[in-house]
């Protein structure tokens, strides 16, 4: 199953799948008309001449010109696609093209024009006239003149699409949504039996004692995933413990450890090659299990946003709000324990991200390039208030406090103005008080009285 997802995956980003669907659709299509004018239409459709009166010649002049225009409008649209791709690149960041590489409306709009030129084709060589017989496919060549018509307002919809997504508010913002659907896929999941993440310190085993055998990587590249059930059940056929010794997001190098089993008697190559199975490892990372790689690509746009070639503070200010999004998602789940069980028996030990790690992310580098930008610190302090008054759990909400204190040091250093400064600290007072008040409890949070 996972080998599937990741296949799947793969072929949502390519260029060539869905187009070619849509291409075998309208070799389908012409076929079923050019079948249905073959079976004795020309009584019905001799009704409507100025429709479907067109002669041999007419017919085949009218679809040759579709044909040749779809191919002309498929290589301009093929060429706008290859400036968005490296305006985004140079402006942004490279690791948002595969998102633009995924985006179903460029693949089926693709797919339209390549398909209509397809479609035409095959009505074209059905055509004949003269010493031949003649005959003219009245319906298809009818609905190729609809299609054709239809390729205009598929073109015109496209570059206003264009126009649209290269705008970075559009771009932070798809980030952002697939990012917070994979925290929504992923933090409420139930992976086997056991405590929560708060609760790990109560799940300390002599773990050390065990008879640990390693399980190597079969190939270098990035965990873009892990089949959490699959590993599971594995574990509790064999009656093992597997240790994961990279989390997903993390690089691998062929013939590392990969995992580690605690079992009796060395495992056997059947069950090293399943536990390899269960991990997805690719060239590049995705955000269907990794949310921190979405955290990574918006903290990208920003770090360029900042870089004294460009210094786009709007651009970074629109990062940090949808930053605060994304940790607003988190804040009030339970992150899954990484201690997973079975019947009461302890099977996986997974690596996977807390509040702490993906608060991190989200605004160390953010910080770090933010010297003397008294509009990003506002932000950021403005963040940390909104993301306090979501949690109460004690050591996440000491995390949100280091963050305080590492702007306000930030501030000190490089802040001169004593306008700026009093603006820093008011909004320090703001965070001091949300994170010191008591808020209610939020749905999908349990009181932690530790």
């Amino acid at each position: 199953m996972n080998k599937f997802n990741q296949l799947w995956s793969n072929l949502r980003s390519s260029f060539w799948f869905m187009p070619s669907l849509i291409v075998l659709a309208g070799i389908a299509l012409a076929v079923v008309l050019i079948e249905a004018d073959s079976t004795g239409s020309d009584q019905w459709l001799a009704q409507w001449p100025r429709l479907f009166g067109a002669g041999p010649e007419a017919a085949r002049g009218m679809m040759s010109t579709i044909a040749g225009s779809m191919m002309s409008v498929v290589g301009v649209t093929f060429s706008m696609i290859l400036v968005v791709l490296t305006l985004a690149s140079s402006q942004y960041t490279s690791r948002i093209l595969r998102n633009f590489m995924r985006s179903r409306i460029t693949q089926v709009v693709l797919g339209i024009f390549a398909g209509i030129f397809t479609y035409c084709l095959i009505v074209l060589r059905t055509i004949r006239g003269g010493d031949e017989g003649a005959f003219v496919p009245s319906l298809a060549v009818f609905f190729g003149f609809a299609l054709a018509l239809g390729g205009v307002v598929t073109l015109m919809f496209f570059i206003h699409h264009i126009a649209s997504s290269i705008q970075a508010s559009s771009i932070i913002a798809s980030v952002a949504q697939e990012t917070i659907a994979s925290i929504d896929r992923l933090f409420p999941q139930k992976l086997g039996q056991g405590p929560g993440e708060d609760d790990d310190d109560q799940w300390r085993h002599p773990l050390s004692e065990r008879n640990w055998r390693t399980v190597p990587a079969k190939q270098s590249g990035y965990i873009q995933s892990v089949d959490n059930a699959a590993l599971l059940r594995l574990a509790s056929e064999r009656k093992a413990i597997v240790r994961m010794a990279h989390g997903i997001g993390e690089f691998v190098v062929r013939g590392t450890m990969l995992a580690s089993v605690a079992l009796e008697e060395p495992p056997d190559e059947e069950t090293i090659a399943a536990l390899q199975a269960t991990f997805s490892i690719s060239r590049h990372r995705t955000v269907d299990q990794d949310a921190a790689f979405g955290i990574r690509q918006i903290v990208d746009v920003a770090l360029k946003a900042l870089s004294p070639g460009i210094n786009d503070t709007t651009t970074a200010v629109m990062c940090v709000d949808y930053l605060t999004t994304i940790l607003a998602r988190i804040a009030p789940r339970e992150i899954p324990s990484s201690y997973r069980y079975e019947d009461g028996e302890l099977r996986v030990i997974a690596m996977g991200p807390s509040f702490e790690s993906l608060l991190a992310d989200s605004f160390d580098q953010i910080r770090s390039n933010a010297k003397g930008d008294v509009a990003i610190m506002l932000r950021m302090l403005g963040a940390l208030q909104t993301i306090a008054g979501l949690t109460t759990i004690p050591h996440r909400r000491r995390a949100l406090g280091d963050q305080m204190r590492w702007i306000a040091e930030l501030a000190d250093r490089t802040l001169d103005s004593t306008h700026d400064r009093e603006r820093i600290d008011t909004r320090l007072e703001g965070v001091y008080e949300a994170l010191e008040a008591e808020p209610a409890l939020c749905a999908g949070e349990k009181k932690d009285d530790s």
